[in-house]
């Protein structure tokens, strides 16, 4: 087992780095200095390759090449210390259910058992959509196997959570239950992006925002809930859990607070600087008896490690997120001192000089 002197020192592998909550990590660790990072994703024909421009990282990979090295030489990755596995199909609508389980359980298992052996830190993304349908005590402590996903994506994270519970592994890695993240560098991921992002472009093109009706009598219309989170809270803690020496198994990634979509939307009104205009739509009747209508995650477990920073208001993140981003059109490492998070000494120093160019 490395020590956590050496694991500073040595090379960080994150996996789906080109990807939201990836790029974003990626983002905060060059604020904090480090550079000497591995990525790699599936850049495919899309534009999430752009998120990679600001950013400071040694290599690339792509994600079958990584796989092939994992299994075939894995001694090129003596000099990674720490696994930062982000990389997944996270469309919860997707309906290739053997597609899923390649990627999101085949994959993570893979990269795993070989940290595992290594004695190498392993965090990974599983998701609050593990929960299923509950809507209350969304704990960490609850037995993996008796929660009840209600997708085919929230199965195929739910199933390496029961795996690494049954084999012992997850009291030697930290998976992190992502709930409702929003922010920059979603720009990429079609109907999976946020609320926020949704509302900021209907606002734009129809001067309104659709929210669903409630079917529920005693929640009226817009106050269903989420546990909304801002990306630069969750990759925060996503780093924090790394650094923790003791942090081991599940943890929640989320804000601690119920907010409705209400809240947000009127929030993204006022960062915008224009009257609200909401209105409620029908919900699709295939949509109406699997719709969670509370989630809000319980982060004792992330507090009890030791983790201090304030965690962003609803209305302060999506502030940041608007003005700083959505506003101008930049993404991470492109804002500079806008969004009112500065970029550290090093970072402006050194700019993208540290880039390597993704091989061919």
């Amino acid at each position: 087992m490395l020590t956590h002197r050496e694991r500073r020192n040595m090379r960080i592998l994150v996996t789906g780095g080109a990807g939201f909550i990836g790029s974003a990590l990626v983002w905060e660790l060059n604020r904090r200095g480090f550079d000497d990072i591995l990525i790699a994703d599936r850049l495919g024909t899309g534009e999430k390759w752009r998120h990679l421009v600001p950013l400071r990282f040694r290599d690339y990979l792509e994600a079958d090449e990584l796989a092939r090295i994992v299994s075939e030489t894995p001694g090129k990755l003596d000099e990674v210390s720490t696994i930062f596995h982000l990389g997944a199909c996270s469309s919860t609508t997707e309906t290739d259910a053997s597609y899923l389980i390649r990627n999101n359980f085949g994959y993570t298992k893979m990269l795993a058992e070989w940290a595992v052996a290594k004695g190498r830190r392993f965090l990974y993304a599983s998701s609050g959509a593990t929960y299923g349908g509950r809507e209350h005590g969304l704990r960490e402590d609850l037995e993996p196997s008796e929660l009840r996903p209600l997708n085919k994506y929230g199965f195929s994270k739910h199933i390496f959570d029961v795996y690494a519970a049954r084999t012992g592994m997850l009291d030697r890695i930290v998976g992190l239950k992502y709930f409702n993240v929003y922010g920059p560098n979603e720009d990429h991921k079609g109907d999976m992006r946020s609320v926020v992002h949704k509302a900021y472009e209907s606002i734009v093109r129809d001067g309104w925002v659709g929210l669903f009706k409630s079917y529920r009598p005693q929640i009226a219309d817009g106050q269903q809930t989420r546990d909304f989170i801002y990306v630069k809270d969750a990759v925060a803690m996503t780093v924090h859990l790394a650094d923790a020496p003791k942090a081991r198994g599940l943890f929640n990634i989320g804000s601690g607070q119920a907010r409705s979509w209400l809240d947000l939307a009127n929030a993204v009104f006022a960062a915008m600087g224009r009257k609200p205009d909401i209105r409620f739509i029908d919900m699709p009747e295939t949509l109406r008896g699997r719709y969670q209508y509370a989630t809000q995650a319980t982060i004792d477990k992330l507090i009890a490690t030791g983790y201090e920073r304030p965690i962003t208001s609803l209305e302060a993140g999506i502030a940041d997120y608007v003005r700083g981003y959505l506003i101008p059109g930049v993404g991470l490492g492109d804002e500079g001192e806008i969004a009112g998070t500065p970029l550290s000494p090093r970072a402006k120093s050194r700019g993208s000089e540290a880039v390597a160019l993704p091989r061919g």
